[in-house]
C-alpha cells in the first residue's frame, strides 16, 4: 500500500475524503448516548430540536413537523428561556462592553499610547460584534440555549468577505461533532449540512462539484446532499508556504454522498467558540442543566397530563346512575332538566363521580417545578423581588452572594467560549487592518494581549474588592478624625487604588490624567504652596526686617561719629 504522499492529486484527494468519512461514521457512534439524552430533552424542553440528533437523517421530510404532540408542560422550556437571558445578561449583555483588553505585562498600561490602543482596539471590537450583519446577537443566544439544554454550544467565527467584517454562525449540536487534544481542548469540529445542487454551486463553483451534483443542477436543482465540514489541526503545515497549506488548521469541504473534496483550506487560528456547561470524567461533550433535571421534567410532563385528566373529570364529572335508570349522555347539559333525577323525599339519584383531590397534584407539580428552577438559575433571581424592601446594602450583600454562586457555574464560558471567540476575532480585524499600528512599546512587548472582563457578573465580584476597600477607607478615616492622628491613613496607596478602583467601574483610560500629568500637577500644586507659604510669610519677614535694619542704620551712625 504506497503512502499518501506517494499517490497521485487526484487518489490523495479522494482518500483523505474517505478518511475523513470514516472518522465522521466514529464521531457519530461514539456519542451514542448522549444523542438519545438529547433527543428525551428535546422533546420537553426545546421541541425544535426534536429528530435533530441522528447524522443519518434524511433531509428531505417536509419541514415545520408539529413536534409538541407528547408535550403537556411547558415550565422546562420557559425556564431555559430565562436561562439563556440570564447568561446572556451576565456575560454578554447585548450593546455593551463586556469584556476589554489589555496588556499581559500590566506595567504597559502606564504608557498613555499603549492604554489608548487597547481601548481603541476593544472598541473596534465590540463594534464589530453588533454591526448589522455580523449575525453575533443571535447566534449568541442560540448558543446559550444550546448550552443550558443540551450542555454545549459552538459558534463558527469568519471573515465575511462582503462586508469586509466579522460573521457569527451557531452551530447546531445535532449537526456538530468534536474531539479533544490531550489538554482536554476542543481543537476538532466537524459539522454535518445538507445543501441543495444549486447551493452548492453557488458555495463551492461549479466546477469544484461532483459529476453527481453538476448532473443534477440540469436535472433538479433543488435537490439536497450532505456535504461535511472538518476543522482539525493540520500535521503537514508548512510555515514556509504563503498559501493555506502554511495554516495550523486544516479546512475541507467534503461531498459525502461522491466522497469527494470541493474546497480545501485552512485557518491561521482555531475558529470554533465551544463551551460546555460541566463535563463528567472522560467526556468531550458537556451536561446540561435540563439533563440533570430531566427525570424531574418528565416526572413533571406526567404530572401536568394526570392533573389535566382530573382536572376535565372536575369540570364535567361522570356520573354514578342507578343500574336501571332511564337517563342517557343527552340529559346532561347546561340548563338540562333530568326527570326522576330525585326520589319523592329529595334524595339524588344521580350523584357525580368524585375525581380526588388536585391540590396534591399541584403540590406535587410544584415541588418539581421549584427542582427545575433551581437547576436552570431562575431562583437567584428571584430575590429582588420576593423583598423589595431591602436597603442598599442589602442589596449590594444579596448580589455578591448571587455572584458568588454563579461564578462556578459560569466561570468556565470565560475561559472555553468567550476567550476564543475573542481571540479569534482579534487575529481576524489584525488580518484584515481593522486595528490601529501597534505603539512603540506594545511591539517591545511581543503584542501580548489579555482579555478582562467587565460583565455584570465580573463586575459584580470586583465591585465586593471596590466596596471592601470603600468601608475601610472610610473606618480609617473615622479613626483619623476620632483621634485626629492622621496614621490611619497611612496604610492607603492612592495611586494604586484610584487606577484600579477607576478599572474597576470601567472608567475610560480617555478620562484620566497620564501618570506625567499627574506628576506635574502635583509639581504645580507643591509650587504653588511654597510661594503662597513665602507670601503668608513676607509681613512677618517685613516686619522682621524694620528693626534689623534701625539697627544697621543705627550702628553705621555711631561708626560715622
Amino acid at each position: 500500500m504506497p503512502l499518501l504522499a506517494e499517490l497521485p492529486e487526484r487518489d490523495r484527494s479522494e482518500d483523505k475524503a474517505h478518511g475523513l468519512i470514516q472518522r465522521l461514521n466514529r464521531l457519530q457512534t461514539n456519542r451514542g448516548n448522549f444523542e438519545a439524552q438529547w433527543e428525551e430533552v428535546a422533546a420537553r424542553v426545546l421541541p425544535a430540536y426534536v429528530g435533530s440528533f441522528y447524522g443519518q437523517r434524511d433531509q428531505q421530510e417536509t419541514q415545520g413537523q408539529k413536534n409538541t404532540s407528547e408535550l403537556y408542560d411547558s415550565s422546562a422550556g420557559i425556564a431555559l428561556e430565562r436561562f439563556t437571558a440570564i447568561l446572556d445578561s451576565l456575560l454578554s449583555p447585548a450593546d455593551k462592553i463586556w469584556a476589554r483588553l489589555a496588556p499581559s505585562d500590566r506595567s504597559l498600561l502606564r504608557d498613555r499610547d499603549t492604554a489608548l490602543w487597547f481601548e481603541e482596539a476593544t472598541h473596534i471590537l465590540f463594534q464589530e460584534l453588533y454591526r448589522p450583519g455580523s449575525g453575533f446577537l443571535g447566534q449568541n443566544q442560540q448558543t446559550w440555549a444550546s448550552i443550558g439544554a443540551f450542555g454545549t454550544g459552538s459558534i463558527l467565527v469568519t471573515a465575511d468577505p462582503s462586508s469586509m467584517g466579522l460573521r457569527f454562525s451557531f452551530r447546531s449540536l445535532g449537526e456538530t461533532y468534536m474531539a479533544e487534544n490531550a489538554a482536554g481542548v476542543i481543537d476538532t469540529v466537524f459539522s454535518v449540512f445538507w445543501l441543495s445542487a444549486r447551493q452548492a454551486a453557488q458555495e463551492f463553483g461549479v466546477q469544484a462539484l461532483s459529476d453527481a451534483a453538476r448532473s443534477e443542477l440540469i436535472k433538479n436543482a433543488d435537490r439536497r446532499s450532505k456535504y461535511l465540514h472538518a476543522v482539525y489541526p493540520r500535521s503537514d503545515a508548512d510555515p514556509d508556504r504563503i498559501d493555506w497549506r502554511s495554516s495550523p488548521y486544516a479546512s475541507c469541504y467534503v461531498d459525502v454522498r461522491e466522497g469527494k473534496i470541493v474546497q480545501e483550506n485552512g485557518y491561521a487560528g482555531f475558529p470554533f467558540g465551544v463551551s460546555r456547561h460541566w463535563q463528567a470524567a472522560g467526556e468531550v461533550y458537556g451536561r446540561s442543566p435540563a439533563m440533570a433535571v430531566l427525570p424531574g421534567i418528565k416526572t413533571l410532563n406526567e404530572q401536568k397530563k394526570t392533573v389535566l385528566i382530573h382536572g376535565q373529570m372536575a369540570v364535567a364529572p361522570a356520573y354514578l346512575l342507578h343500574d336501571d335508570s332511564i337517563m342517557d349522555a343527552s340529559s346532561i347539559f347546561p340548563g338540562g332538566m333530568i326527570a326522576g333525577g330525585i326520589t319523592a323525599d329529595g334524595r339524588p339519584l344521580v350523584q357525580p363521580l368524585h375525581p380526588g383531590d388536585l391540590r396534591i397534584g399541584k403540590d406535587l407539580m410544584d415541588d418539581e417545578r421549584a427542582d427545575i428552577k433551581a437547576a436552570f438559575l431562575v431562583d437567584l433571581f428571584q430575590i429582588l423581588v420576593e423583598t423589595p424592601t431591602m436597603t442598599a446594602t442589602e442589596v449590594e450583600e444579596r448580589s455578591a452572594e448571587k455572584a458568588t454562586l454563579l461564578a462556578p457555574t459560569v466561570g468556565r464560558q470565560h475561559d472555553e467560549y468567550q476567550g476564543p471567540l475573542i481571540s479569534r476575532a482579534i487575529d481576524l480585524l489584525m488580518r484584515m487592518g481593522k486595528l490601529p499600528p501597534l505603539p512603540r512599546r506594545l511591539q517591545e512587548a511581543g503584542g501580548d494581549y489579555t482579555i478582562v472582563y467587565e460583565s455584570p457578573l465580573s463586575r459584580a465580584a470586583m465591585a465586593q474588592e471596590v466596596a471592601a476597600t470603600a468601608r475601610t477607607f472610610e473606618l480609617a478615616a473615622m479613626m483619623a478624625n476620632a483621634t485626629q492622628d492622621p496614621s490611619a491613613l497611612d496604610w492607603f496607596n492612592a495611586d494604586e487604588i484610584v487606577p484600579a478602583v477607576a478599572a474597576a467601574k470601567g472608567v475610560p483610560t480617555r478620562f484620566l490624567h497620564t501618570l506625567e500629568d499627574v506628576q506635574a500637577i502635583r509639581e504645580a500644586r507643591a509650587q504653588k504652596a511654597t510661594e503662597q507659604t513665602a507670601i503668608q510669610a513676607a509681613p512677618g519677614a517685613a516686619a522682621m526686617m524694620k528693626p534689623v535694619a534701625m539697627m544697621m542704620g543705627a550702628g553705621q551712625k555711631a561708626r560715622m561719629k
